[in-house]
């Protein structure tokens, strides 16, 4: 599947706003430019203060505690957006067991939907709030 068929599969609209969390040099650059290409417009660092449709939240095992990381990213995130987790797939530096995943997001208070392949070397997981634990 090509890159910009895996960018569709986001649901992410031209002029919608994405904080990106958890960047470094491993994550996949042409899934990052398809989806920037996509919305058209620059994702807004981890600094910023602004509300925001979507988090993409790239996380690897021994980044720190993912229930912290889920909720600092609900900070800014807009009633009805996404947190798209992404995680390294299996036998990559940094795999995430989906078990942690599925554990850490309910504590949150989110609701896992969706988990496909973004590359070879990243799985996509969509995060949203359940609907008692927004205001």
């Amino acid at each position: 599947m090509g890159v910009d068929l895996i960018v569709e599969r986001l649901a992410l609209a031209p002029g919608e706003l994405i904080l990106e969390v958890g960047l470094d040099a491993d994550c996949d650059n042409e899934f990052r430019s398809a989806l920037e290409k996509r919305t058209g417009t620059k994702f807004i660092e981890d600094a910023a203060t602004e509300v925001v449709d979507a988090v993409l939240l790239w996380w690897r095992d021994g980044d720190g505690d993912l229930v912290d990381d889920l909720m600092d990213a609900l900070t800014y995130l807009s009633e009805t957006g996404p947190i798209w987790l992404l995680t390294p797939k299996v036998g990559r530096d940094g795999h995430v067991e989906p078990s942690d995943i599925q554990e850490a997001a309910p504590t949150a208070g989110l609701s896992q939907t969706v988990s496909f392949a973004i590359g070879a070397d990243w799985t996509a997981t969509k995060l949203v709030a359940r609907k008692s634990s927004r205001k």
